[in-house]
């Protein structure tokens, strides 16, 4: 019989990769009553919101329409880690940070957006469940560099956890290399129309 996998069991299980790298033995549940649980379990989540506040492919999003609420403001949902206005003509005369919980035009010194449709990039936060392995393992080896700081304090066991972090986040990268379509003329978007798709010889042999 297969049980689902669901983001509570994948954390766990992180959270068990994290014990066993300073020593630990693994858990059944996230009891954090326990207290090196507790640690381990709340370093994961402040790391994962961390990596993912860089931004990558997956959980960065262009040109997202926003509707302004009857008020004519944008208020930002909870699992939005970063949001900006996107180069767009409309947007030309506007430039944004959130305050209080809202989308501010500091150009205009105004919360209230007169536009049907708001563009902007943004960066999401995402549960464990949904982020790429590659990047889950670059931030469970952090995770684990930091837990080895704050529960053991050995700097030797801290330096080969480090090694280990440094040698995901490579793999991550490349992860994001391979998903981006980066290339020197910049990220390919049609939307904004913002970079230049080289000439790639196999599709001229693929004819």
């Amino acid at each position: 019989m297969t049980f689902p996998t669901t983001n509570a069991t994948q954390e766990l299980s992180a959270v068990n990769e994290i014990l066993a790298s300073v020593g630990q033995s693994p858990v059944t549940t996230l009891d954090q009553t326990n207290p090196d649980v507790a640690i381990a379990y709340n370093t994961l989540l402040q790391v994962s919101r961390e990596v993912q506040a860089e931004g990558w492919t997956f959980n960065k999003e262009y040109h997202l329409v926003f509707t302004p609420d009857v008020n004519n403001e944008i208020l930002i949902p909870n699992n939005i880690l970063q949001i900006d206005l996107s180069e767009t003509s409309a947007n030309i005369e506007k430039d944004s940070v959130v305050r209080n919980g809202k989308l501010y035009d500091r150009f205009n010194h105004t919360y209230k957006f007169t536009d049907d449709k708001v563009y902007c990039d943004v960066i999401w936060l995402f549960d464990w469940i949904d982020i790429p392995k590659p990047i889950q393992a670059f931030i469970t080896a952090r995770a684990s560099s930091v837990v080895s700081s704050r529960i053991v304090g050995d700097p030797s066991q801290y330096q080969i956890l480090q090694q280990n972090e440094a040698y995901t986040r490579a793999m991550a990268i490349e992860y994001e290399c391979n998903q981006a379509d980066f290339s020197y003329f910049g990220k390919p978007d049609e939307a904004a129309k913002s970079s230049y798709i080289p000439f790639q010889p196999f599709k001229a042999l693929y004819r």
